[in-house]
């Protein structure tokens, strides 16, 4: 687990709370130094002095009907120890800050306590309300307890101390907040936007939000992706174009073949098949250049797609294709595009592979995406290879397709992954540990 985050609102919010403790602390110290610590000295003094008057005078020896009504007057009463337990006593805290200071002003051990009490003889509401007293017993009249009433100190009142330090603290993390989401906003579209640029799809100019860095970079990406997509048109256009252009030599040269002797048909044969190569792998060009950008997405599910190409493949004999096909949910995808991409996979294995293949489905419900796996059980690759593999124009199949001598341009594998980018999935091949390659994808699913 990292305590230390690694995004930048992560970050920021950390800093602003550590900030934000270290300003409480401070705060805290100070506000208790220069203003709590007087305020309870004073009123240490006060008790102490209010303690040794009453004492002085020997009011609690004096007679009950002359302290009940001193009580009246003061709200001051006098218990022994056992009506003053009665009274709440073994309910109030003792301070020894408190009990320390009283002691040296007094000269004199002394006990001082804090607690609540319901038997304020000047006001009659006040025996239904709970009120702070403060009960004091000195060394020089042990058996008395002297209660002196806190008017004015509920349990209900709130620190004005604690009530500050929360207010301050409360704002200071919504305006972090605040100003970490509105920094952050714009790094998230401009993430959003990068992530769609790599998958060969261009957004609309991003809006210039935010502080003028922020608005700087989103500017540079915008000219950035505006240029790319001028050079992905332009050499689409060029691909597309070159393609078009040889198809008329292609058509000339098949025309003049078939006016050949027939003693020379080994000649004409050998020319037809070099022209339908050239063919395909000007298919496979115009295929690279069209991107399928325009097909619309519809909810299709996987497993359908694979019934019907396999069902296709029944016709060649020499072709067997075992499934196993898990219940899937439907996901939007383009149908002829993804039944490209299952295609050239499937292709690829028996063209290079073996004559047996297997094509398996499967859902990841933690990761919500439908997987498919198709393998082939020939010699599989060499490791240094399976990382070019997907770069255009690059094929793998000096080992696996050497002694078939099949030709190729190297962009199947290349507009299968552009497909599966735009889609916002992930396609990988790997050796399998039993020999042989094992092509995967993978697309988001949808319930």
């Amino acid at each position: 687990m990292r305590l230390f985050p690694k995004s930048a609102f992560g970050q920021t919010v950390l800093l602003i709370g550590i900030v934000l403790l270290i300003n409480q602390m401070v705060s805290y110290l100070l506000v208790t130094h220069y203003f709590i610590r007087p305020s309870y000295q004073q009123i240490n003094e006060l008790i102490a002095d209010q303690a040794r008057v009453l004492l002085n005078e020997n009011i609690h020896q004096r007679s009950a009907s002359e302290r009940n009504e001193f009580a009246q007057l003061t709200g001051i009463q006098f218990f022994s120890p056992q009506q003053a337990i009665e009274n709440g006593l073994n309910d109030a805290t003792f301070y020894a800050f408190i009990s320390n200071a009283v002691s040296k002003r007094l000269n004199a051990s002394t006990d001082v306590r804090l607690g609540l009490r319901t038997t304020d003889p000047r006001d009659v509401q006040s025996l239904s309300a709970n009120a702070y007293t403060v009960w004091i017993n000195s060394s020089t009249a042990p058996d008395t307890w002297i209660a002196l009433p806190m008017r004015g100190l509920s349990e209900a009142d709130f620190s004005p101390l604690t009530f500050y330090l929360i207010v301050i603290g409360v704002l200071s993390v919504l305006g972090g907040w605040l100003f970490v989401r509105r920094l952050n906003r714009p790094l998230q579209s401009l993430e959003l936007a990068a992530m769609d640029v790599s998958r060969g799809i261009f957004p609309a100019p991003l809006r210039e939000d935010g502080t003028s860095e922020m608005m700087a970079v989103t500017q540079a990406f915008n000219r950035m992706s505006k240029g790319i997509k001028q050079l992905e048109a332009d050499r689409n256009l060029m691909t597309a174009g070159i393609s078009h252009d040889l198809r008329t030599p292609l058509t000339r040269i098949r025309l003049a073949t078939e006016m050949l002797p027939d003693e020379q048909e080994w000649v004409k044969d050998g020319i037809v098949h070099d022209i339908e190569d050239m063919n395909a792998i000007i298919d496979q060009f115009i295929d690279y250049a069209r991107q399928d950008t325009n097909e619309r997405r519809e909810p299709i599910d996987l497993n359908l797609l694979i019934k019907e190409l396999v069902q296709v493949r029944h016709v060649e004999e020499n072709h067997h294709i075992q499934l196993h096909l898990a219940p899937l949910p439907e996901t939007l995808i383009r149908k002829i595009a993804i039944k490209r991409v299952l295609d050239n996979l499937i292709e690829n294995a028996f063209k290079y592979g073996s004559p047996n293949i297997e094509i398996s489905t499967a859902i990841d419900a933690r990761r919500k995406v439908i997987c498919c796996t198709v393998r082939d059980f020939g010699t599989g690759i060499d490791e240094d290879e399976i990382e070019s593999l997907f770069a255009p124009f690059v094929r793998g199949d000096k080992a696996r397709g050497a002694a078939n001598g099949s030709a190729g341009s190297g962009l199947g594998l290349a507009i299968s992954k552009r497909i599966i980018d735009m889609h916002g999935g992930a396609i990988s091949i790997t050796n399998h540990p039993a020999g042989g390659l094992v092509a995967y994808f993978e697309l988001p699913a949808i319930r």
